[in-house]
């Protein structure tokens, strides 16, 4: 009877610790759905040179209950080992951004003023945000982020599989708790992102018109700036 019982307890013990596990994968997203999408990703990301697509940011504000709309069209393209990122907006307002050689560009030609940020020590988290689905591996996120899959949404008219990312790193997490990505798994690329901040303030980015790997505008990564433009730096 002691050696039955044992084993009874033995099996209860191995069956308890496969359920904690099995539940501890769902937590941080370890699941055969997520893994495909990852591998999705990773393809994608091997073959990446440039996309191009129409964008809409929306920013959301809690405290006024208000949302802001950008549109636009935006580039990224990979260039010397880094990934670069160039937005054209021309509603409500003309606004160029670009980010390359480690450096962001805000170009407002209202006020005819240019905003240069260059985010230092911060230069590869800055980084990781800008190739989330563009060019960005799928397995790479698992090193700044907790992952899990949501399941398939339609999102811009492309059902796409969405995935919540929680930045690991504490500092982050005081400016986004948590990242929605929506994925188109034909492309292994996004199609919609959303960023929470933890006050409750969001930006909601959805793409369409995306073209991948093909040639981009000339003037895609130059701002489009005057003789009397000012320029005006800050250091991260």
């Amino acid at each position: 009877m002691k050696a039955v019982h044992k084993a009874l307890v033995l099996r209860i013990a191995v069956v308890g610790c496969v359920l904690t596990v099995a539940a501890w994968a769902q937590i941080v997203g370890e699941s055969p759905e997520l893994e495909r999408v990852l591998a999705q990703m990773d393809a994608a990301a091997k073959s990446f040179k440039t996309t191009e697509a129409s964008v809409v940011w929306d920013q959301y504000q809690k405290v006024i209950n208000e949302t802001e709309t950008q549109k636009g069209r935006i580039f990224f393209r990979r260039e010397g080992g880094e990934v670069q990122m160039a937005a054209d907006f021309v509603e409500p307002d003309k606004k160029y951004v670009i980010y390359s050689g480690g450096k962001v560009q805000v170009y407002q030609p209202k006020i005819d003023q240019v905003n240069e940020y260059d985010p230092g020590k911060n230069r590869g988290d800055v980084e990781s945000f800008l190739v989330l689905g563009f060019g960005g591996g799928g397995r790479d996120l698992f090193k700044s982020y907790v992952l899990r899959y949501l399941g398939s949404e339609t999102a811009n008219g492309v059902k796409a599989e969405k995935l919540e990312l929680i930045p690991k790193s504490a500092r982050w997490r005081n400016n986004i708790a948590r990242i929605l990505l929506w994925i188109d798994p034909s492309e292994g690329i996004s199609v919609q992102q959303q960023f929470f901040e933890p006050d409750g303030n969001y930006r909601l980015a959805k793409y369409s018109d995306i073209r991948i790997n093909q040639p981009l505008p000339e003037n895609a990564f130059k701002l489009k700036t005057t003789k009397r433009t000012k320029f005006v730096s800050t250091q991260g």
